[in-house]
């Protein structure tokens, strides 16, 4: 497709991870400026140009996971109806690529099996893939297939998984080897979120500071910030974010987050 061959062309000049010290890239529902979210096209994009992204999970009505950010399959596909009540096969009729250009006609709504199985391709990539648990009772699922494909190390587990720590600890319970973030939203909120011992990230809301990372450094946890702080285009937000020294960003706008890691330098 011309649209994805341009953005693979600019792995020429974007290749390579962070520098050490640098935070991850995380891009939010795929590169939603230049292809249809949430679509193995987009997803592949992103690996083959080092960067990490975030996808949602929710369940069919015949039970299969499926990757799609709303319940509803309207905003994002040719077809209507809520995800719940319709099947794999109906899903999967639909065309996902459509409404975002022409040119992605064909685009399927891909399964989380399927997602997963592509991030095993990249497997020497150093990248972090967010898995937003939107649907309830997944969580052992996900992992488990993560486990399958020999990728469960490179995911932080977010959504549902943010706020319930019986999520976490279920995530947990198929390896301790998962990674899983609990929130802060505020300053206030950032002890409890540290010492919480069913998680091994602090999902962050505010721009943290230096001292804040130190704590978070010293318990051996990491650091993920994501929401209006750093999901527009906002490279000072994104700059204090990396000298505070955050592992990793999630923003609508990961080329230029990345663009503008690589000006800072290490």
């Amino acid at each position: 497709m011309p649209v994805l061959a341009r953005l693979l062309a600019l792995s020429l000049c974007l290749a390579g991870i962070a520098s050490a010290g640098q935070p991850l890239v995380v891009a939010h529902r795929g590169l939603l400026q230049h292809a249809p979210e949430n679509t193995l096209s987009n997803f592949r994009a992103c690996l083959e140009l080092r960067l990490g992204f975030e996808f949602d999970v929710e369940r069919t009505k015949d039970g299969h996971l499926v990757c799609l950010h709303d319940d509803t399959v309207n905003r994002t596909t040719n077809g209507t109806g809520k995800i719940a009540e319709l099947t794999l096969e109906e899903l999967r009729r639909l065309d996902a690529g459509s409404w975002f250009d022409p040119r992605f006609a064909g685009e399927t709504v891909p399964t989380i099996e399927e997602v997963l199985a592509l991030v095993a391709e990249y497997s020497r990539h150093e990248v972090l893939v967010a898995v937003d648990l939107k649907a309830a009772g997944v969580e052992e699922e996900v992992a488990r297939l993560a486990e399958k494909h020999k990728v469960l190390p490179r995911l932080i587990f977010i959504g549902k998984t943010i706020s319930d720590p019986r999520v976490r600890q279920g995530i947990r319970r198929v390896s301790p080897a998962a990674h899983t973030a609990a929130l802060a939203n505020t300053p206030e909120e950032f002890p409890a979120a540290l010492t919480d011992e069913s998680a091994d990230w602090v999902y962050l809301r505010f721009l943290p500071s230096p001292k804040q990372m130190k704590a978070v450094e010293a318990a051996k946890k990491r650091a993920f910030i994501a929401g209006v702080t750093v999901a527009g285009q906002l490279p000072d937000n994104w700059q204090q974010a990396a000298e505070a020294g955050v592992d990793g960003i999630l923003t609508d706008y990961p080329l230029e987050l990345r663009a503008l890691l690589r000006k800072r330098g290490p």
